[in-house]
Protein backbone atom coordinates (compact mmCIF):
# COMPACT_ATOMS: atom_id res chain seq x y z
CA UNK A 1 0.00 0.00 0.00
CA UNK A 2 3.28 2.60 0.68
CA UNK A 3 4.41 1.29 -2.65
CA UNK A 4 1.40 2.70 -4.55
CA UNK A 5 1.18 5.65 -2.62
CA UNK A 6 4.73 6.55 -3.39
CA UNK A 7 4.29 5.52 -7.08
CA UNK A 8 1.53 7.75 -7.16
CA UNK A 9 3.49 10.91 -5.56
CA UNK A 10 6.29 10.39 -7.83
CA UNK A 11 4.64 10.07 -11.16
CA UNK A 12 2.35 13.71 -9.60
CA UNK A 13 5.97 15.07 -8.96
CA UNK A 14 6.40 14.28 -12.79
CA UNK A 15 2.91 15.16 -14.29
CA UNK A 16 3.79 16.46 -17.38
CA UNK A 17 5.79 13.32 -18.50
CA UNK A 18 3.07 10.97 -17.03
CA UNK A 19 -0.08 12.84 -18.67
CA UNK A 20 1.68 12.30 -21.72
CA UNK A 21 2.63 8.69 -21.64
CA UNK A 22 -0.95 8.07 -20.10
CA UNK A 23 -2.41 9.86 -22.98
CA UNK A 24 -0.68 8.02 -25.75
CA UNK A 25 -1.43 4.49 -23.91
CA UNK A 26 -5.33 5.86 -24.09
CA UNK A 27 -5.22 6.74 -28.22
CA UNK A 28 -3.83 3.06 -28.51
CA UNK A 29 -6.15 1.55 -26.96
CA UNK A 30 -8.73 3.08 -28.09
CA UNK A 31 -7.26 2.58 -31.67
CA UNK A 32 -6.77 -1.57 -30.94
CA UNK A 33 -10.58 -2.10 -29.33
CA UNK A 34 -11.66 0.84 -31.96
CA UNK A 35 -10.28 -1.45 -34.59
CA UNK A 36 -11.73 -4.53 -33.26
CA UNK A 37 -14.99 -3.75 -32.25
CA UNK A 38 -15.61 -2.26 -36.23
CA UNK A 39 -14.12 -5.73 -37.36
CA UNK A 40 -16.75 -7.75 -35.34
CA UNK A 41 -19.46 -5.80 -35.97
CA UNK A 42 -18.86 -4.84 -39.64
CA UNK A 43 -18.62 -9.08 -39.99
CA UNK A 44 -22.24 -9.45 -38.23
CA UNK A 45 -23.52 -6.70 -40.78
CA UNK A 46 -21.76 -7.99 -43.69
CA UNK A 47 -23.74 -11.71 -42.64
CA UNK A 48 -27.41 -10.45 -41.91
CA UNK A 49 -27.04 -8.76 -45.29
CA UNK A 50 -29.70 -10.66 -46.88
CA UNK A 51 -31.30 -13.05 -44.19
CA UNK A 52 -34.30 -15.59 -44.55
CA UNK A 53 -33.62 -17.09 -48.09
CA UNK A 54 -32.66 -20.44 -48.50
CA UNK A 55 -31.53 -20.45 -51.50
CA UNK A 56 -30.35 -17.88 -54.72
CA UNK A 57 -30.08 -19.53 -58.09
CA UNK A 58 -28.57 -18.11 -61.15
CA UNK A 59 -26.46 -19.44 -63.85
CA UNK A 60 -24.03 -21.90 -63.54
CA UNK A 61 -20.70 -20.32 -62.35
CA UNK A 62 -19.18 -19.51 -59.39
CA UNK A 63 -21.05 -19.09 -55.85
CA UNK A 64 -18.99 -15.73 -55.12
CA UNK A 65 -19.64 -14.42 -58.68
CA UNK A 66 -23.51 -14.95 -58.16
CA UNK A 67 -23.75 -13.83 -54.66
CA UNK A 68 -22.11 -10.47 -56.08
CA UNK A 69 -24.17 -9.82 -58.84
CA UNK A 70 -27.71 -11.31 -57.30
CA UNK A 71 -27.27 -9.39 -53.96
CA UNK A 72 -24.29 -7.16 -54.07
CA UNK A 73 -25.09 -5.97 -57.43
CA UNK A 74 -21.57 -6.09 -58.01
CA UNK A 75 -20.29 -7.67 -61.58
CA UNK A 76 -22.64 -9.26 -64.00
CA UNK A 77 -24.39 -12.83 -65.03
CA UNK A 78 -22.21 -14.88 -67.10
CA UNK A 79 -25.39 -15.86 -68.39
CA UNK A 80 -29.79 -15.21 -68.04
CA UNK A 81 -31.89 -18.21 -66.77
CA UNK A 82 -34.91 -18.80 -68.89
CA UNK A 83 -38.26 -17.59 -67.46
CA UNK A 84 -40.03 -20.53 -68.44
CA UNK A 85 -37.47 -22.51 -65.78
CA UNK A 86 -38.05 -19.83 -62.58
CA UNK A 87 -41.38 -20.68 -62.88
CA UNK A 88 -41.01 -24.66 -62.62
CA UNK A 89 -39.24 -24.30 -59.82
CA UNK A 90 -41.27 -21.66 -58.34
CA UNK A 91 -43.79 -24.05 -58.40
CA UNK A 92 -41.93 -27.08 -57.19
CA UNK A 93 -43.53 -28.54 -54.07
CA UNK A 94 -42.17 -27.16 -50.74
CA UNK A 95 -40.73 -23.68 -52.65
CA UNK A 96 -42.90 -21.18 -49.99
CA UNK A 97 -42.14 -17.99 -52.48
CA UNK A 98 -39.71 -16.52 -54.85
CA UNK A 99 -37.95 -13.46 -55.95
CA UNK A 100 -37.31 -12.74 -59.65
CA UNK A 101 -34.25 -10.32 -60.09
CA UNK A 102 -33.70 -8.73 -63.37
CA UNK A 103 -30.14 -6.69 -64.20
CA UNK A 104 -28.49 -5.17 -66.80
CA UNK A 105 -29.53 -1.65 -66.76
CA UNK A 106 -28.36 1.57 -64.43
CA UNK A 107 -29.43 4.95 -63.35
CA UNK A 108 -26.70 7.79 -62.88
CA UNK A 109 -24.23 5.07 -61.59
CA UNK A 110 -27.19 2.82 -59.24
CA UNK A 111 -28.07 -0.51 -60.30
CA UNK A 112 -31.65 -1.29 -61.47
CA UNK A 113 -33.30 -4.17 -60.11
CA UNK A 114 -36.60 -5.76 -62.03
CA UNK A 115 -38.36 -7.55 -59.76
CA UNK A 116 -41.66 -8.76 -57.93
CA UNK A 117 -44.21 -7.20 -55.38
CA UNK A 118 -43.34 -9.71 -53.49
CA UNK A 119 -39.84 -8.68 -52.67
CA UNK A 120 -41.35 -6.06 -51.15
CA UNK A 121 -43.38 -7.96 -48.34
CA UNK A 122 -40.61 -11.52 -48.73
CA UNK A 123 -37.25 -9.94 -48.64
CA UNK A 124 -35.09 -9.90 -45.24
CA UNK A 125 -31.92 -8.64 -43.85
CA UNK A 126 -30.32 -8.44 -40.61
CA UNK A 127 -31.73 -10.24 -38.15
CA UNK A 128 -35.43 -11.11 -39.97
CA UNK A 129 -36.45 -7.66 -40.82
CA UNK A 130 -38.61 -7.12 -44.12
CA UNK A 131 -38.09 -3.45 -45.65
CA UNK A 132 -40.24 -0.71 -44.59
CA UNK A 133 -41.21 2.74 -46.42
CA UNK A 134 -39.65 6.11 -45.91
CA UNK A 135 -42.57 7.76 -48.04
CA UNK A 136 -44.94 6.11 -50.89
CA UNK A 137 -46.01 2.98 -51.79
CA UNK A 138 -44.83 0.12 -54.08
CA UNK A 139 -44.72 -0.26 -57.74
CA UNK A 140 -48.14 -0.56 -59.48
CA UNK A 141 -47.79 0.84 -62.73
CA UNK A 142 -45.59 -0.69 -65.40
CA UNK A 143 -43.58 2.48 -65.24
CA UNK A 144 -43.72 3.14 -61.35
CA UNK A 145 -40.20 2.83 -59.49
CA UNK A 146 -39.16 2.47 -56.06
CA UNK A 147 -35.70 3.71 -54.82
CA UNK A 148 -33.76 3.15 -52.02
CA UNK A 149 -32.64 5.78 -49.15
CA UNK A 150 -28.79 6.60 -50.72
CA UNK A 151 -30.64 6.90 -54.25
CA UNK A 152 -32.91 9.68 -52.84
CA UNK A 153 -30.07 11.47 -50.60
CA UNK A 154 -27.39 11.46 -53.48
CA UNK A 155 -29.76 12.32 -56.25
CA UNK A 156 -32.31 14.11 -54.18
CA UNK A 157 -35.14 12.49 -54.57
CA UNK A 158 -39.06 13.32 -53.97
CA UNK A 159 -42.10 11.19 -54.72
CA UNK A 160 -43.44 11.76 -57.81
CA UNK A 161 -39.86 12.17 -59.85
CA UNK A 162 -39.02 11.23 -63.37
CA UNK A 163 -36.29 8.99 -63.37
CA UNK A 164 -34.48 7.80 -67.06
CA UNK A 165 -32.80 4.50 -66.93
CA UNK A 166 -29.77 3.22 -68.68
CA UNK A 167 -28.95 0.80 -70.61
CA UNK A 168 -25.83 -1.16 -69.02
CA UNK A 169 -24.37 -0.91 -65.76
CA UNK A 170 -21.87 2.00 -66.11
CA UNK A 171 -22.03 5.39 -64.27
CA UNK A 172 -22.22 6.85 -67.76
CA UNK A 173 -24.34 5.84 -70.78
CA UNK A 174 -25.15 7.04 -74.21
CA UNK A 175 -27.65 4.36 -74.57
CA UNK A 176 -30.27 5.97 -72.16
CA UNK A 177 -34.36 5.07 -72.36
CA UNK A 178 -35.72 8.24 -72.76
CA UNK A 179 -39.00 7.79 -74.33
CA UNK A 180 -40.01 5.75 -71.32
CA UNK A 181 -39.17 6.98 -68.19
CA UNK A 182 -40.39 6.26 -64.55
CA UNK A 183 -42.12 7.84 -62.01
CA UNK A 184 -40.98 7.56 -58.45
CA UNK A 185 -43.89 5.91 -56.35
CA UNK A 186 -42.09 4.77 -53.43
CA UNK A 187 -38.79 5.43 -51.11
CA UNK A 188 -37.56 2.63 -48.98
CA UNK A 189 -36.01 3.03 -45.14
CA UNK A 190 -32.46 3.17 -44.86
CA UNK A 191 -31.13 -0.25 -44.29
CA UNK A 192 -27.37 -0.91 -44.61
CA UNK A 193 -27.59 -3.21 -47.38
CA UNK A 194 -27.21 -2.72 -51.28
CA UNK A 195 -30.85 -2.19 -50.93
CA UNK A 196 -30.47 1.32 -50.41
CA UNK A 197 -28.40 1.90 -53.41
CA UNK A 198 -30.74 0.30 -55.77
CA UNK A 199 -34.29 1.37 -58.11
CA UNK A 200 -36.48 -1.07 -58.15
CA UNK A 201 -39.01 -1.57 -61.45
CA UNK A 202 -41.41 -4.34 -61.95
CA UNK A 203 -40.17 -7.22 -64.53
CA UNK A 204 -43.11 -5.40 -67.22
CA UNK A 205 -41.00 -2.51 -66.31
CA UNK A 206 -37.87 -3.70 -67.55
CA UNK A 207 -39.15 -5.08 -70.42
CA UNK A 208 -41.37 -2.18 -71.40
CA UNK A 209 -38.36 -0.20 -71.80
CA UNK A 210 -37.07 -2.56 -74.43
CA UNK A 211 -40.09 -2.28 -76.63
CA UNK A 212 -39.39 -1.02 -80.10
CA UNK A 213 -35.91 0.60 -78.91
CA UNK A 214 -33.54 1.31 -81.52
CA UNK A 215 -30.33 0.46 -78.88
CA UNK A 216 -31.39 -3.03 -77.94
CA UNK A 217 -29.99 -6.48 -79.90
CA UNK A 218 -33.07 -7.86 -80.03
CA UNK A 219 -36.07 -5.56 -80.23
CA UNK A 220 -39.02 -6.48 -78.78
CA UNK A 221 -42.35 -5.91 -80.75
CA UNK A 222 -44.60 -3.57 -79.64
CA UNK A 223 -48.06 -4.69 -78.68
CA UNK A 224 -50.90 -2.72 -78.05
CA UNK A 225 -50.94 -1.86 -74.29
CA UNK A 226 -47.69 -2.21 -72.56
CA UNK A 227 -49.68 -4.26 -69.21
CA UNK A 228 -48.20 -6.85 -66.96
CA UNK A 229 -50.09 -8.91 -68.84
CA UNK A 230 -48.04 -9.04 -72.19
CA UNK A 231 -44.84 -7.82 -71.00
CA UNK A 232 -43.85 -11.29 -69.84
CA UNK A 233 -40.13 -11.65 -69.21
CA UNK A 234 -38.54 -14.38 -71.53
CA UNK A 235 -35.43 -14.45 -68.92
CA UNK A 236 -34.04 -13.17 -65.48
CA UNK A 237 -30.91 -12.90 -64.22
CA UNK A 238 -31.63 -14.74 -61.02
CA UNK A 239 -33.49 -15.50 -57.93
CA UNK A 240 -34.17 -16.01 -54.28
CA UNK A 241 -35.87 -19.15 -52.87
CA UNK A 242 -37.79 -19.24 -49.48
CA UNK A 243 -38.75 -22.70 -48.42
CA UNK A 244 -41.40 -24.42 -46.19
CA UNK A 245 -38.76 -26.63 -44.49
CA UNK A 246 -35.08 -25.88 -43.80
CA UNK A 247 -34.98 -29.40 -43.93
CA UNK A 248 -35.90 -29.68 -47.93
CA UNK A 249 -32.53 -26.93 -48.83
CA UNK A 250 -30.18 -29.56 -49.85
CA UNK A 251 -32.88 -31.91 -51.59
CA UNK A 252 -33.83 -28.84 -53.60
CA UNK A 253 -30.31 -27.14 -53.91
CA UNK A 254 -29.40 -30.54 -55.41
CA UNK A 255 -32.73 -30.56 -57.91
CA UNK A 256 -31.80 -27.30 -59.34
CA UNK A 257 -27.98 -28.25 -59.37
CA UNK A 258 -29.21 -31.21 -61.95
CA UNK A 259 -31.88 -29.38 -63.80
CA UNK A 260 -32.57 -30.65 -66.84
CA UNK A 261 -33.60 -27.60 -68.65
CA UNK A 262 -30.36 -25.71 -68.67
CA UNK A 263 -27.61 -25.15 -66.35
CA UNK A 264 -28.16 -23.63 -63.36
CA UNK A 265 -26.45 -23.45 -59.49
CA UNK A 266 -28.35 -23.07 -56.42
CA UNK A 267 -26.07 -21.94 -53.14
CA UNK A 268 -26.77 -21.36 -49.13
CA UNK A 269 -26.42 -17.30 -49.00
CA UNK A 270 -24.77 -17.63 -45.91
CA UNK A 271 -21.87 -20.10 -46.78
CA UNK A 272 -21.16 -17.90 -49.50
CA UNK A 273 -21.36 -14.55 -47.40
CA UNK A 274 -18.73 -16.23 -45.44
CA UNK A 275 -16.58 -17.45 -48.36
CA UNK A 276 -16.67 -13.92 -49.74
CA UNK A 277 -15.69 -12.52 -46.19
CA UNK A 278 -12.39 -14.61 -46.21
CA UNK A 279 -11.56 -13.20 -49.44
CA UNK A 280 -11.52 -9.98 -47.79
CA UNK A 281 -9.66 -11.00 -44.09
CA UNK A 282 -6.40 -9.72 -45.74
CA UNK A 283 -7.60 -6.01 -45.18
CA UNK A 284 -9.03 -6.52 -41.69
CA UNK A 285 -6.26 -8.44 -40.29
CA UNK A 286 -3.44 -5.82 -41.96
CA UNK A 287 -5.76 -3.00 -40.00
CA UNK A 288 -5.43 -5.22 -36.63
CA UNK A 289 -1.83 -5.51 -36.92
CA UNK A 290 -1.16 -1.93 -37.75
CA UNK A 291 -2.94 -1.28 -34.42
CA UNK A 292 -0.70 -3.49 -32.81
CA UNK A 293 1.90 -1.08 -34.28
CA UNK A 294 0.69 1.59 -32.79
CA UNK A 295 0.41 -0.22 -29.16
CA UNK A 296 3.66 -1.20 -29.61
CA UNK A 297 4.84 2.41 -30.42
CA UNK A 298 2.92 3.66 -26.96
CA UNK A 299 4.58 1.02 -24.87
CA UNK A 300 8.06 1.64 -26.40
CA UNK A 301 7.32 5.31 -25.99
CA UNK A 302 7.17 4.57 -21.82
CA UNK A 303 9.81 2.44 -21.99
CA UNK A 304 12.09 5.26 -23.73
CA UNK A 305 11.07 7.91 -21.47
CA UNK A 306 11.26 5.91 -18.02
CA UNK A 307 14.82 4.91 -18.98
CA UNK A 308 15.64 8.72 -19.54
CA UNK A 309 14.14 9.40 -16.52
CA UNK A 310 15.92 7.11 -14.55
CA UNK A 311 19.23 8.62 -15.14
CA UNK A 312 17.31 12.13 -13.89
CA UNK A 313 16.41 10.24 -10.55
CA UNK A 314 18.97 8.97 -9.86
CA UNK A 315 19.80 10.92 -6.92
CA UNK A 316 15.78 10.34 -6.04
CA UNK A 317 16.82 6.52 -5.90
CA UNK A 318 19.90 6.93 -4.09
CA UNK A 319 17.92 9.04 -0.88
CA UNK A 320 15.27 6.02 -1.08
CA UNK A 321 18.36 3.61 -0.60
CA UNK A 322 19.93 5.67 2.29
CA UNK A 323 16.53 5.76 4.02
CA UNK A 324 16.51 2.07 4.06
CA UNK A 325 15.00 1.13 0.84
CA UNK A 326 15.99 -2.22 -0.44
CA UNK A 327 16.90 -3.01 -4.22
CA UNK A 328 13.52 -4.91 -4.53
CA UNK A 329 11.52 -1.69 -2.90
CA UNK A 330 13.18 0.42 -5.83
CA UNK A 331 12.10 -2.32 -8.44
CA UNK A 332 9.08 -2.71 -6.98
CA UNK A 333 8.52 1.27 -7.10
CA UNK A 334 9.17 1.84 -10.61
CA UNK A 335 7.13 -1.29 -11.85
CA UNK A 336 4.12 -0.20 -10.20
CA UNK A 337 4.68 3.52 -11.90
CA UNK A 338 4.46 1.60 -15.39
CA UNK A 339 1.44 -0.23 -14.02
CA UNK A 340 -0.58 2.41 -12.96
CA UNK A 341 -0.09 4.90 -16.03
CA UNK A 342 -1.13 1.71 -18.26
CA UNK A 343 -4.23 1.23 -16.13
CA UNK A 344 -5.04 4.50 -16.13
CA UNK A 345 -3.85 4.67 -19.54
CA UNK A 346 -6.52 2.12 -20.42
CA UNK A 347 -9.52 3.53 -18.57
CA UNK A 348 -9.15 6.97 -20.29
CA UNK A 349 -9.12 5.10 -23.76
CA UNK A 350 -11.88 2.91 -22.57
CA UNK A 351 -13.59 6.44 -22.20
CA UNK A 352 -12.74 7.59 -25.27
CA UNK A 353 -13.96 4.71 -26.83
CA UNK A 354 -16.97 4.69 -26.17
CA UNK A 355 -17.40 8.11 -26.13
CA UNK A 356 -16.41 7.79 -29.56
CA UNK A 357 -18.88 5.64 -30.59
CA UNK A 358 -21.72 6.96 -28.97
CA UNK A 359 -20.87 10.58 -30.78
CA UNK A 360 -20.71 8.71 -34.33
CA UNK A 361 -22.74 5.95 -34.11
CA UNK A 362 -25.70 7.70 -36.08
CA UNK A 363 -22.96 9.32 -38.59
CA UNK A 364 -21.74 5.96 -38.94
CA UNK A 365 -25.13 4.23 -39.56
CA UNK A 366 -26.08 7.03 -41.73
CA UNK A 367 -23.19 7.10 -44.13
CA UNK A 368 -22.20 3.57 -44.12
CA UNK A 369 -24.57 1.35 -43.28
CA UNK A 370 -22.91 -0.12 -39.94
CA UNK A 371 -23.94 -0.17 -36.45
CA UNK A 372 -22.09 -0.15 -33.82
CA UNK A 373 -23.96 -0.96 -30.24
CA UNK A 374 -21.60 0.63 -27.17
CA UNK A 375 -21.64 -2.94 -25.40
CA UNK A 376 -19.11 -3.81 -22.74
CA UNK A 377 -15.95 -5.64 -23.65
CA UNK A 378 -16.30 -9.23 -24.79
CA UNK A 379 -13.90 -12.28 -24.15
CA UNK A 380 -11.22 -11.31 -26.97
CA UNK A 381 -11.44 -7.27 -26.07
CA UNK A 382 -10.70 -7.99 -22.26
CA UNK A 383 -7.55 -10.84 -23.25
CA UNK A 384 -6.18 -7.59 -24.93
CA UNK A 385 -6.26 -5.86 -22.69
CA UNK A 386 -5.20 -8.26 -20.20
CA UNK A 387 -1.84 -8.78 -22.77
CA UNK A 388 -1.45 -5.25 -22.85
CA UNK A 389 -0.80 -5.06 -19.05
CA UNK A 390 1.55 -7.98 -19.20
CA UNK A 391 3.34 -5.94 -21.50
CA UNK A 392 3.64 -2.74 -19.26
CA UNK A 393 4.65 -5.37 -16.45
CA UNK A 394 7.48 -6.31 -18.91
CA UNK A 395 8.10 -2.92 -20.13
CA UNK A 396 8.63 -2.01 -16.71
CA UNK A 397 10.93 -4.27 -15.70
CA UNK A 398 13.99 -2.94 -17.64
CA UNK A 399 14.23 0.36 -15.97
CA UNK A 400 13.70 -1.76 -12.41
CA UNK A 401 16.30 -3.62 -13.67
CA UNK A 402 18.44 -1.04 -14.28
CA UNK A 403 17.74 1.01 -10.86
CA UNK A 404 18.89 -2.60 -8.92
CA UNK A 405 22.12 -2.43 -11.02
CA UNK A 406 23.18 0.62 -9.56
CA UNK A 407 24.88 1.57 -6.82
CA UNK A 408 24.34 3.86 -3.56
CA UNK A 409 27.79 4.97 -4.38
CA UNK A 410 27.16 5.65 -7.86
CA UNK A 411 23.86 7.57 -7.27
CA UNK A 412 25.35 9.70 -4.45
CA UNK A 413 28.42 10.76 -6.75
CA UNK A 414 28.56 13.64 -8.89
CA UNK A 415 29.39 13.37 -12.47
CA UNK A 416 31.67 15.75 -14.20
Amino acid sequence: MKLRLLAKKSLISRRSTAILTIFSIAMSVALLLGVEKVRVNAQSSFANTISGTDLIVGARSGSIQLLLYSVFRIGDATNNISFKSYQDIAQQKGVKWTIPISLGDSHRGFRVMGTSRDYFSVYQYGEKRTLEFASGKQFEGVFDAVIGAEVANALNYAIGDQVIVSHGTGSASFAQHKDKPFIISGILKHTGTPVDRTLHVSLAGIEAMHVNWQGAVKKRKASKALTEANLQPESITAFLVGLDSKIASFKMQRYINEYKAEPLLAIFPGIALYELWDLMSVAEKALLIISMFVVLAALTGMLAVSLAGLNERRREVAILRSVGASHWHIMGLLITETVLLTVVGILLGLALLYFGIWFAQPIIEKTYGLFIPVTAPNIRELGMVCVLLIASLIVGLVPAYRAYKNSLADGMSIRS
